[in-house]
């Protein structure tokens, strides 16, 4: 769906594409929703303290209503009601027999089209730190992130510290009271898989179907063991690639070569831009992601490179080097690195499990903007509660390994599979359009093992 980082969840992750992805133009003419407003704390551990206002929208079903279905597009901070707009025919089928709703994420104002109370700053890109190689750069890799946070937070401190996915959580349970539900109906695509597994775990007893589409697992009590099953989900996406020529561009060998060379002396890119090994491996994946087109472009970028010249790695927009978005919401949900020996023992475990991606596509790397952040960790990982009812997941390669993750802790839950290139599938993909739909509508599980 559409995402600010594309969960790039896609997420964190600093590859490319690095820039906010365009709305899909509408294929039907724009239909206004139902304006709605709900008004929630901005800290939700004082709900009698100030209050932000949370824009609503609504389309009604074309059929009898059988109740709202909750969408949220992930980012975070995609447009919910703007979005929904742009495309009303996307949920045609399922608004036979529900009502489909969405809203605008606390925090994300105008710079994201989004119309609820907005944090006054402004988001940016920045490249991926290099990796500190003594306790001094740590210090200083952590005093620059915390200067990048304050020119946000001192704008808003109550607002800042309270942007997580709880958060955008605890406003879900606002609006599902105010719409009269009795439980929450709920779709969230990329990152907004968050919020319902944030969701899940504060309220339980208040979920009747859910969807995460395109996500990956907040839901564990071992969070090295995450980084580990990613790194190799990234391995083995590396492994297509390999697989699908047999140029010497395409051996583990040759490429192992490059990226060792580029560690000892970066591969110049062209006006002033030079590659090390871990900015190949990022780069990289950003074209392994693509599957047979962008296999094609990483055979001859990597060609060049080994000729001397990365500007194949080049990102077409954006910035050139692998960079993430300001983390307001990201760096109080994920675990960072508290001591540079950490984060060495973390970055030798994963290269060591994953030699030709290493760190790349990991949030080990991901996160590393939000060492020094002002604000802790408020939402970290953390298993699902027992006695929810069965889930329902989505995805493309290594989404959908990511998402199984979550579900293999819930009895009875389903996974729509894709075994090919993609970030989420409900707006691309019609077979898991048609899975997805028959599980919010009628609670029909998928069975094991489907894919489209």
């Amino acid at each position: 769906m559409i995402t600010r980082a594309v969960l790039t969840l896609a997420l964190l992750a600093p590859a490319a594409p690095a820039a906010l992805d365009p709305a899909p133009a509408p294929t039907a003419p724009a239909e206004r929703m139902e304006s709605l407003e709900v008004t929630v704390p901005v800290d939700w551990s004082k709900p009698e303290g100030r209050k932000l206002t949370l824009k609503v929208g609504r389309l009604r079903a074309t059929g009898e209503s059988a109740g709202s279905v909750l969408i949220a597009y992930g980012g975070p901070g995609a447009p919910g009601i703007k979005l929904t707009e742009s495309m009303p025919q996307l949920w045609s089928d399922l608004r036979k027999r529900m009502d489909i709703v969405t809203w605008d994420t606390r925090g994300y104002g105008e710079q994201f089209q989004g119309t609820s109370t907005g944090l006054p700053c402004v988001w940016t890109r920045v490249p991926v730190p290099a990796f500190p190689r003594d306790d001094a750069e740590f210090a200083r890799m952590s005093d620059t992130n915390r200067g990048i946070a304050e020119a946000c937070r001192n704008r808003d401190p109550e607002l800042f510290a309270n942007m997580s996915s709880a958060d955008h959580a605890r406003d879900m349970e606002a609006i599902r009271k105010a719409l009269g539900e009795p439980k929450l109906t709920f779709y969230g695509a990329s990152y907004a898989g968050f919020y319902g597994q944030a969701y899940a775990g504060l309220f339980p007893g208040k979920v009747r179907a859910m969807v995460l589409d395109g996500t990956w697992n907040h839901s564990t009590a071992d969070w090295v063991k995450e980084l580990e099953d990613t790194a190799r989900q990234n391995e083995q996406a590396m492994g297509r690639y390999f697989a699908s020529c047999e140029a010497q561009e395409c051996k583990p060998s040759f490429w192992r070569r490059l990226v060792a060379r580029a560690d000892r002396s970066p591969v110049p890119a062209g006006t002033g831009v030079a590659y090390d090994g871990r900015d190949l491996q990022g780069l990289a994946m950003g074209f392994v992601r693509q599957g047979p087109e962008g296999w094609k472009r990483l055979a001859a970028a990597i060609g060049k490179a080994a000729r001397g010249d990365a500007s194949g790695f080049v990102p077409p927009r954006g910035l050139r080097y692998p960079d993430v978005a300001t983390g307001v919401t990201e760096c109080v949900d994920w675990p960072r690195f508290g001591t540079r020996e950490e984060m060495a023992a973390t970055v030798a475990r994963l290269n060591r499990i994953a030699p030709d991606t290493g760190t790349a596509n990991t949030l080990a790397t991901a996160t590393l903007t939000c060492v020094g952040w002002p604000v802790k960790v408020t939402n970290p990982p953390s298993p699902l509660p027992k006695g929810l009812p069965p889930l329902v997941g989505a995805g493309a390669w290594g989404e959908s390994d990511a998402v199984a993750r979550v579900l293999a802790q819930v009895p009875g839950s389903g996974l729509v599979r894709h075994e090919g290139p993609g970030h989420t599938l409900y707006l691309t993909n019609a077979c898991a359009r048609g899975h997805l739909d028959r599980y919010l509508t009628d609670l029909v599980v998928p069975a094991k093992g489907t894919t489209c």
